[in-house]
């Protein structure tokens, strides 16, 4: 029980001044200091300059500092603010609360809660740059609003995160651009790194992507970034063996759409740069990477938008099972399943053809299943030979294209292969976000970059890949045997805020692969990981072999949440995660370790309820179903990479 007074207030707040009195004296700064609190006073930035007119921020958690002394600042070809800066005025202190509600992911009505203040400072040209800070309960975030006017393009960012060299890191690293399967990086799909120390250089050269996560002390950071509009570049963490911070990196000159450039173009806002901060029940139940996203735009008529489960052909049986005939098996697959969806993926437009196409739509619109269709965005940036190819380049392309589409009846596009995270790039993803949201198409990004927020912005968002998921499970016998480390690092990491298309489940054999991964742990994944449109690989051949209890729970299992708690685990270890719709609680968990455990889960939200429980047989791959009744602990024992599944009413 914590008690709070006036006294321990007092004590608190006098002790807080004593640090910072040390922290400005230790940056030898001769400028004011700016403090901006959470509103439960948990939280505490602070703004201020250096002797030398250097932009420096710190974080504090409970009096501890997380974020130590740290640079802020640009550089542009018009003007740079990195040093002989003054600070030019404080606004206000202002405590906000906003609402709105999102169509998928953790939680569906959120509620932003927190206090912004922003501060300008000048440079020795006398040219303003403004610094916006939030503070919330949850974490930190601040962005650059540039010079009114502003014509310059930025050529980098003075940004730093500045951790204590004992902070433990779990990050991925970034992939060179233009290098792999034909010239298709980056695309977000390296395996992480665990728990390996702060500052460490990636292993490719390039950096590390958002969102990684520090371990700082018994606290931990989600550092990201979010609310990336078309004339800014996607960034990426790169460690400085100098400074020894991680700082913001820019993308390489190669990452552009066509020959358009890779640099922040004319921005007025930088992306917000998010520091979550707290326990990991606070990164797994935090929302800033759409509270800080930009709001829904206007859609014509928002029904369209229906998150859901999806068949696939593509991920077990591959290009060739992209055909009318397969198709109209996975339709009806769907249809059996009371899924919403089946995606036909590669090449259909000749193996298929647009003829027979219109037949399979009107076939599956008879079942109530919608069709997603798969395109290459790809122009010049890689040799992908994948098609439909290059028929979404400009936007009177698309006109046509997604007005066809629209006419046959199509609900959503997958469009693949992209090539990067320069500025050209970003405003492309925006162009075809847009034009396919007039024509009321779902999008799924594939060979993509981190959505960033986007999925508030654009509400037809449903995934996007951006993550090193089954595809690679069935080509790599190094990825199969990652998995469950792999998995059950993913709900700190890539899939804390931003929808993945992850295709998990599978459990049948996979050809020429030994899955270390039980039936149990599969069947958890849907509902673990986050995604508008879950597209599920495995075939039906595979589910008639499972129980029927099995296939009555994957026939009603939602994939947009009204809440969402964390119940247990460690990154890479272990993850239990409770979601509920509407009245119905799924709990789910997964055993990233090849040891067996047992673990007793705090329930006590459902106390009294009762629902049954899926887990491993004694006899792998066999599965176990109990009904249960819930008291305020539940233990469960789970085997070597194993899982279960609650649902509880």
């Amino acid at each position: 029980m914590f008690f709070w007074s006036f006294k321990s207030t007092t004590n608190w707040l006098h002790a807080f001044g004593l640090f910072l009195i040390v922290l400005v004296s230790s940056c030898q700064s001769t400028n004011k200091s700016v403090n901006i609190a959470s509103p439960d006073g948990s939280i505490i930035a602070s703004f201020f300059l250096s002797d030398h007119g250097e932009a420096l921020y710190s974080v504090q958690l409970n009096g501890k500092t997380v974020i130590e002394p740290s640079l802020l600042g640009v550089e542009a070809d018009q003007f740079s603010f990195d040093n002989q800066l003054e600070l030019v005025s404080i606004a206000p202190l202002e405590k906000k609360v906003e609402n709105y509600r999102m169509h998928q992911g953790k939680q569906l009505d959120i509620v932003y809660d927190y206090q912004e203040q922003s501060v300008v400072v000048s440079n020795s040209d006398n040219q303003k740059l403004i610094i916006i800070f939030r503070v919330s309960n949850d974490g930190v975030a601040f962005r650059y609003e540039f010079p009114e006017g502003n014509e310059a393009i930025i050529n980098s960012e003075l940004t730093e995160f500045q951790f204590a060299p004992t902070i433990k890191m779990y990050a991925q690293p970034m992939s060179v651009a233009k290098t792999g399967w034909e010239q298709t990086n980056p695309s977000y799909e390296e395996p992480y790194k665990r728990g390996i120390p702060v500052g460490t250089v990636s292993p490719l050269g390039a950096g590390w992507v958002f969102p990684t996560l520090l371990q700082v002390d018994k606290d931990w950071v989600l550092v990201t970034e979010t609310g990336l509009g078309p004339d800014y570049c996607a960034s990426r963490l790169v460690s400085d063996t100098v400074s020894k911070a991680m700082k913001i990196g820019f993308p390489s000159d190669v990452e552009v759409y066509t020959d358009k450039g890779h640099l922040p173009y004319h921005p007025t806002f930088s992306p917000w740069r998010v520091l979550t901060i707290g326990s990991l029940e606070t990164i797994v139940e935090s929302t800033l990477g759409t509270d800080l996203a930009d709001p829904a735009i206007n859609l014509s008529d928002e029904d369209f938008v229906s998150p859901g489960i999806a068949s696939w052909s593509w991920a077990l049986l591959k290009d060739n099972s992209v055909n009318y005939e397969t198709t109209k098996e996975f339709i009806d697959y769907a249809s059996e399943m009371n899924w919403k969806y089946c995606l036909i993926d590669v090449n259909w437009d000749t193996t298929i053809g647009e003829e027979r196409m219109k037949e399979l739509v009107a076939y599956a619109a008879e079942r109530n299943v919608g069709l997603i269709l798969w395109y290459n965005s790809a122009g010049a940036w890689n040799t992908t030979p994948y098609h439909p190819k290059s028929e979404l380049l400009t936007h009177e392309r698309r006109e046509e294209e997604f007005s066809k589409l629209k006419e046959w009846g199509i609900k959503g596009v997958k469009i693949d292969f992209f090539g990067g995270d320069g500025q050209s790039m970003m405003a492309y993803y925006h162009d075809m976000l847009c034009d396919a949201g007039k024509h009321e198409l779902l999008v799924n990004f594939h060979g993509a970059t981190l959505p960033r927020g986007w999925q508030r912005t654009y509400p037809h968002l449903m995934t996007v890949e951006a993550i090193k998921g089954f595809e690679f499970i069935t080509f790599f016998q190094e990825t199969a045997d990652d998995e469950p480390a792999h998995a059950a690092t993913l709900p700190y990491t890539r899939n804390a805020f931003d929808p993945m298309d992850f295709t998990p489940m599978a459990f049948s054999n996979i050809p020429n692969i030994k899955r270390k991964t039980t039936n149990a742990f599969e069947l958890a994944l849907p509902t673990l990981f986050l995604s508008g449109i879950q597209h599920l690989a495995e075939v039906p051949e595979g589910m008639n072999a499972v129980p029927d209890y099995v296939r009555t729970y994957l026939s009603d299992i939602p994939t947009a949440w009204d809440e969402t708690q964390f119940i247990d685990g460690f990154p890479g270890k272990l993850a239990v995660i409770a979601r509920r719709s509407g009245k119905t609680w799924f709990i789910t968990g997964i055993n990233g370790e090849g040891i067996a455990k047992e673990i007793e889960l705090d329930l006590a939200f459902l106390n009294g309820k009762s629902g049954y429980l899926i887990t491993d047989g004694n006899v792998h791959p066999e599965f176990r179903k109990e009904e249960i009744n819930i008291e305020n602990t539940y233990s469960i024992a789970l085997k070597a990479n194993g899982g279960f599944v609650m649902k509880v009413q």
